[in-house]
């Protein structure tokens, strides 16, 4: 599959986003967050992908204006945390998100988890994203079934869907859904949490065949598999290895191999799970 750095997905409403992008979860210190997209940007990242929760929007927004790349040329992605669900509450949550970032308008908005009255809550961002206040406007974590739910009332469909993926939880039902209403999959923690596929043997003989790092090859799977990915790091090195996947190929073979790992496994919380619809938010 031929890919260039320079490549983007494109929505159904017309609207772009980079194919590889940073994301900033728990980048909680303002230095480390700033040096860390500065050193992205110089490597070729134009998407970047916070949250409210992540209370890095601040941090975010200083790097945006000390990167000196035009806005019109990054895509900033935010997302509404889940006790701010609700119609004025998500104006005044993304009312918020905005100031923080200093920005005049978002590229990408997110639900960030499918609970409590999200229907209400995308009610307001519909009415953003008429606006212009926000360009696109999309879900995370949302299974089929919470999107069927949202189609009921829904004026606008999401351009995207922000799911866990990696090679232990490959989606395969979900994406073909999502690809079904024409709407793009990302994966968040595209390499894992946890580090377990680092070591993996698979993964490991991949890439030491190619001379490349396991992280590589697993974000090369991504991307031939139609995904958008968000991959994390504070490490200069590694944010410039992760963007470097543009320049080798994976063989059917090799996708199929990895294709094989897949266990149904989270490394993170399952909006349907019991603990997880238990929980109470702040």
């Amino acid at each position: 599959m031929q890919l260039k750095a320079s490549d983007t997905k494109k929505f159904h409403n017309g609207q772009e986003i980079p194919l590889v992008g940073l994301g900033v979860w728990k980048m909680e210190n303002e230095r480390e967050a700033v040096d860390a997209i500065q050193v992205a940007v110089d490597a070729g990242y134009r998407a970047i992908d916070t949250a409210k929760v992540y209370e890095n929007e601040d941090f975010v927004g200083r790097a945006i204006r000390e990167t000196g790349i035009p806005r019109a040329d990054l895509t900033i992605t935010s997302k509404l945390w889940n006790a701010d669900h609700g119609y004025d509450e998500t104006l005044r949550a993304f009312d918020t998100s905005l100031k923080k970032l200093q920005l005049d308008y978002l590229d990408l908005y997110l639900i960030h988890w499918p609970v409590s009255s999200y229907k209400d809550s995308w009610r307001a961002m519909e009415r953003l994203y008429s606006e212009g206040l926000i360009k696109s406007i999309g879900v995370s974590n949302f299974h089929q079934h919470h999107l069927e739910n949202l189609f009921t009332t829904a004026n606008e469909k999401p351009v995207i869907d922000q799911i866990e993926m990696h090679p232990l939880l490959s989606q395969k039902p979900l994406r073909a859904y999502l690809e079904s209403q024409d709407i793009v999959h990302e994966a968040w923690s595209p390499l894992a949490k946890g580090g377990e596929l680092l070591n993996n043997p698979v993964l490991t003989a991949i890439a030491e065949t190619k001379g490349l790092t396991v992280a590589q090859v697993i974000l090369r799977w991504h991307l031939n598999n139609g995904s958008v990915i968000i991959p994390k790091s504070v490490t200069p090195e590694r944010i410039r290895s992760n963007f470097d996947v543009f320049h080798f190929d994976l063989s059917d073979g090799d996708m199929e191999k990895i294709d094989a790992l897949n266990a149904d496994k989270r490394t993170g919380s399952d909006p349907d799970s019991e603990a997880f619809l238990a929980r109470t938010w702040n």
